[in-house]
């Protein structure tokens, strides 16, 4: 992607917080584990948005610091989780001091850096043999309903099996991570889900109505389900870590 379309896409985000953070789902605690080190002790989550990824990094007992481009997120974050040290910024510079991050960590968010860049950045921050963590959510289209579902919602963000996200050569290659897992969701949800996606954001009135009358079509016409019933929706978690070399 290039840098112009990056920013174009990126900038659906600058509003919307609370509608985002309504609707995201959260991540299987599994990819926590896997992403975070046991001995780490200080995190920041760049491209933290509302804060879902931040809060389960928080949970974990970790000093989180949070670095994130749109202010509409950032207060959205700063009202759910007031006690994390959250701070507009961006990958590429983060304003964060030298060598005081055991783990970064990326979630839904490293395709919106360049990532030559961002690894740079993460090299300064990160201490001696510390950890770049990269997760994402996307629906498990391996299952041929959800498959066609993603198709209508423009979900973009669906990687191909044999992806390994680039990072800059400060690090190793990245050890990837994959779960399967479920939430339930009712129809309406499903469409509020896809009001959330930079596609949606950035489309016309025409574009944006077209995408609600083929998903209400899909859920209840096609699919067959009723107003508010709780639908299964299958999701594929990857996540990627990479140490910092020397």
């Amino acid at each position: 992607m290039s840098a112009q379309r990056r920013n174009d896409l990126a900038a659906a985000f600058r509003i919307g917080g609370k509608h985002y953070d309504a609707v995201r789902p959260s991540y299987p605690s599994a990819a926590v584990d896997f992403m975070v080190p046991p001995t780490a002790r200080d995190a920041v989550d760049i491209g933290a948005g509302t804060g879902i990824f931040t809060a389960m990094l928080l949970a974990r007992g970790l000093d989180v610091r949070a670095v994130e481009p749109s202010q509409d997120m950032l207060e959205v974050l700063h009202t759910r989780l007031p006690e994390v040290c959250a701070t507009p910024g961006t990958g590429e510079s983060t304003g964060l001091a030298d060598l005081s991050a055991d783990v970064i960590t990326y979630a839904q968010a490293w395709h919106w850096v360049d990532p030559k860049q961002a690894s740079s950045e993460a090299a300064r921050i990160l201490r001696p043999g510390g950890k770049l963590s990269l997760v994402w959510n996307q629906l498990d289209v391996s299952v041929s309903w959800v498959h066609r579902l993603a198709r209508i919602m423009h979900a973009g963000d669906v990687h191909r099996p044999d992806f390994s996200p680039p990072l800059g050569q400060e690090f190793f290659a990245p050890e990837p991570g994959q779960w399967t897992w479920t939430q339930q969701l009712t129809g309406e949800q499903i469409i509020e889900l896809a009001k959330s996606r930079s596609y949606y954001l950035r489309a016309s009135e025409a574009t944006r109505a077209r995408v609600e009358h083929n998903l209400s079509w899909y859920l209840y016409d096609h699919l067959g389900h009723a107003t508010g019933e709780p639908i299964t929706v299958p999701y594929l978690t990857h996540a990627w870590r990479a140490r910092l070399k020397g």
